[in-house]
């Protein structure tokens, strides 16, 4: 088991669940999810929307949004908007401790920068997007730059109901942020009290898909060899949580096909934020880029600690 720094601001008791909202049906979903979380993690919810400013400038001109009036509206809607938030949150559990904020800046530098010390980011994604830069600026920012665990709640999964059966489903694949995947899924899987699915593809190309082969591992040495990198990359876990029921699912090739079906049964995905292979710059790797667009159930994204500034 990897070593995790126990001191970090996003661990102590203050951090929140921060969650942003610019007033649409996904960042209601996104409100609801982060709210079951805040109450689950014993945490304050922490309601942020950001104004940009210098966006609506840009928009407006100059001159109109100096115009008497015009500033005090968009701060106004704004302010409507967390409310609204709020009242939401408060219909998952009314004695939630929310906070919200309203500020100038631009949302997604707001996010990334509240990252550092939130123990967890939430934002909304809606529909089955074909091209990632569909899903907003914001949400490409803050997933790929974010610090800590960023979760995109998908479609219209919250956390409730049916869906708190379903397993929670990790992604390992032998790699640094894998470790932080493989952290961040135990202990969700832990207060959540359902199974935790560990899912390792062999190979990161879609062989099942482009040539035909099997789904299973036939050659006896290559399903040892990936048996020891999901065997290495879980070692001490079950030791930390006992109680976590562990299944390993190893599969020939396909990691970003293998999780995104078991994103139809799972009640959350969790992956690293650039896996084994990843180039150097690419913060957010091709599999989490697939989920964040494609996933059934909500993703979390786990940033290693190395990327906090």
């Amino acid at each position: 088991m990897a070593a995790h720094r126990t001191d970090h601001p996003r661990r102590l008791a203050s951090a929140a669940v921060m969650v942003g909202t610019d007033g649409s049906e996904a960042a209601g979903r996104a409100v609801l999810w982060a709210a079951e979380a805040a109450t689950r993690h014993r945490r304050e919810l922490h309601i942020v929307h950001g104004l940009d400013l210098m966006a609506a400038s840009s928009t407006l001109g100059l001159y109109d949004v100096t115009v008497p009036g015009v500033l005090e509206n968009i701060r106004r809607r704004g302010a409507d908007y967390v409310a609204a938030a709020a009242a939401l949150a408060r219909t998952v559990d009314p004695g939630l401790p929310i906070r919200t904020e309203v500020s100038e800046a631009d949302p997604s530098r707001l996010l990334i920068q509240r990252s550092g010390t939130a123990h967890l980011v939430v934002l909304g994604a809606s529909g089955q997007s074909s091209a990632f830069a569909h899903l907003g600026s914001t949400l490409l920012a803050v997933t790929a730059h974010g610090r800590g665990r960023v979760v995109v709640v998908r479609g219209n999964a919250t956390d409730q109901g049916s869906h708190s059966a379903l397993p929670v489903v990790v992604g390992v694949d032998g790699s640094r942020t894998g470790d932080a995947a493989v952290a961040a899924a135990f202990a969700e899987a832990a207060e959540r009290a359902t199974p935790l699915i560990a899912v390792h593809a062999w190979s990161d190309q879609r062989f099942d898909h482009l040539l035909g082969y099997p789904n299973a591992i036939s050659n006896p040495d290559v399903a040892a060899a990936a048996q020891a990198v999901v065997a290495e990359q879980l070692a001490g876990w079950d030791e930390k949580y006992p109680d976590v029921d562990v299944v390993r699912k190893v599969y020939l090739s396909g990691p970003r096909h293998q999780l995104l079906e078991w994103s139809k049964v799972a009640q959350l995905v969790v992956v690293g934020s650039r896996g084994r292979g990843g180039f150097r710059g690419l913060l957010l790797g091709s599999t989490g880029n697939a989920l964040v667009q494609h996933a059934h159930c909500p993703v979390m994204i786990a940033h290693t600690e190395h990327g906090a500034r």
